[in-house]
């Protein structure tokens, strides 16, 4: 007899998200529905009228977490919209800082799994804010790890958080000889430590992958070998950073993709008719509450080709680099095997900058209205922003962010799960739910979407 669950809000991840799950008798997922109920951010709305140089600056402000991928797709976007090609060492510039940004951000997403995973040969879970080993010696390297991260990036970007350097037509301003001389010290000695961490957290994952159980709120819960396992396509647009409409061959096309509405989408009122107050965090949703995912879910759902698709490291693996594993330890294991990647590019990239080189369009369109697009790998999975501009004016932006994608994926991945275990497959898509809400609430009590007022 199946029954409904609810965990909400989600935990350790970016934003509030919630789960509704309908489970069998033995507690195993039938369907997952897994929704953002982040408060709207309005960002396409507050960019129509605005000028093509403010809306970037706008953009960033969807979260503290994804701002340089913003910053980056927006501007991109604007520039595909009004014909613009930057020059080569803004470019540079710009996919230095987009490493960079990956690099800080793997790093923030192990701080976030771990408590999930055991110390390998024990029986014990992940503590990192315990003051014993390995925890105090993995803390430091992943603090360090940020910090080169975000250091490098407040270099080449302007600032860490939102970069202030981007604009349309390339970048403000190059860096120095010294500046680019402790980038490249810095991608160095981040180096050895992402090689480092990447071995240690490889080393934990295939760990995890061996066990037949994993501890829940005191219960042993069976640990499924295909776990987060789904049937959908993967999206990825480059290795490293992305195309856009500009290029001779993009690796995005606009046609296949599609939007359908949450109400048309997820599961319609239920009632909440499984609870059990000893799951972390307050216990699950009461028994009788009622639950209504169609009319509380405040994103879209994108497909690709009329079907949801994954992005993220696993799906960048897939698509350049034939990894071929499944499942929600696949998507830790890529994303690990990412680490060394981020350096690797800052080094190249700052091989090849000539720091007298002009970083600047010397010509810069206003724009007729054509539509434009621009799409790069953030860390959670390709973002894309699509903007028309005309006399330097925004007269329409979309944007199509990371985890609105991974919604619908995850939700299909969540069957066959024990249900005490579905927001480890969440985590594993890295979610930044704040980025991905676009609906609007009109009942803030009952969180009930726009359904009929919204105009797209």
């Amino acid at each position: 007899m199946t029954k409904v669950v609810e965990i909400s809000p989600t935990t350790r991840l970016e934003g509030h998200s919630k789960l509704t799950l309908k489970v069998d008798d033995q507690g195993i997922v039938e369907r997952g529905d897994w929704l953002s109920i982040t408060p709207v951010r309005g960002i396409e709305k507050l960019a129509i009228g605005k000028t093509m140089e403010q809306v970037p600056k706008i953009a960033s402000r969807v979260c503290g977490i994804c701002p340089i991928a913003h910053t980056l797709a927006s501007t991109e976007a604007m520039e595909a919209s009004i014909g613009c090609e930057i020059p080569t060492d803004a470019k540079l510039l710009r996919t230095i800082l987009h490493a960079a940004n990956r690099l800080h951000s793997i790093a923030l997403h192990n701080i976030l799994i771990l408590p999930d995973f055991y110390i390998p040969g024990t029986e014990k879970k992940f503590n990192l804010f315990a003051n014993e080993q390995p925890a105090r010696s993995v803390m430091a390297r992943i603090v360090r790890i940020r910090e080169i991260g975000q250091t490098i990036g407040a270099i080449a970007g302007g600032e860490a958080i939102h970069p202030s350097n981007p604009r349309i037509g390339g970048m403000y301003h190059n860096v120095s000889p010294r500046a680019k001389q402790k980038m490249a010290d810095l991608a160095k000695e981040g180096l050895v430590l992402a090689h480092e961490q990447m071995e240690f957290m490889l080393d934990v994952i295939r760990n995890m992958q061996n066990r037949e159980f994993v501890e829940v709120a005191g219960k042993q819960i069976p640990l499924p070998k295909k776990l987060g396992y789904h049937n959908q396509g993967v999206m990825a647009t480059s290795p490293m950073y992305g195309s856009s409409s500009l290029d001779e061959n993009p690796t995005w096309d606009f046609s296949r993709w599609k939007e359908t509405r949450p109400w048309d989408w997820y599961m319609g009122e239920v009632t909440i008719d499984l609870e059990d107050p000893s799951y972390p965090l307050g216990g699950t949703t009461k028994v009788g509450t009622k639950a209504n995912p169609q009319m509380e879910a405040c994103t879209g759902v994108p497909t690709y080709d009329g079907q949801p698709v994954e992005v993220g490291p696993r799906a960048r693996l897939a698509a350049f680099k034939n990894f071929d594993e499944k499942g929600t330890f696949a998507q830790h294991i890529a994303r690990q095997m990412e680490y060394p990647d981020c350096c690797y590019t800052i080094l190249k990239c700052l091989d090849n900058l000539d720091t007298s080189g002009k970083v600047l369009a010397d010509h810069i369109p206003l724009g007729d209205g054509s539509m434009g697009w621009a799409a790069n790998e953030a860390p959670r999975g390709t973002n894309i922003h699509l903007a028309r501009v005309k006399d330097g004016k925004v007269l329409w932006y979309e944007m199509l962010v990371p985890t609105t994608w991974n919604f619908p994926t995850c939700s299909r991945a969540l069957t066959g799960a024990p249900w005490q275990i579905a927001e480890m497959v969440v985590r594993a898509y890295d979610p930044c739910v704040s980025c991905a809400t676009h609906m609007i609430v009109v009942n803030e009590e009952e969180k009930i979407v726009a359904q009929k007022l919204m105009q797209w």
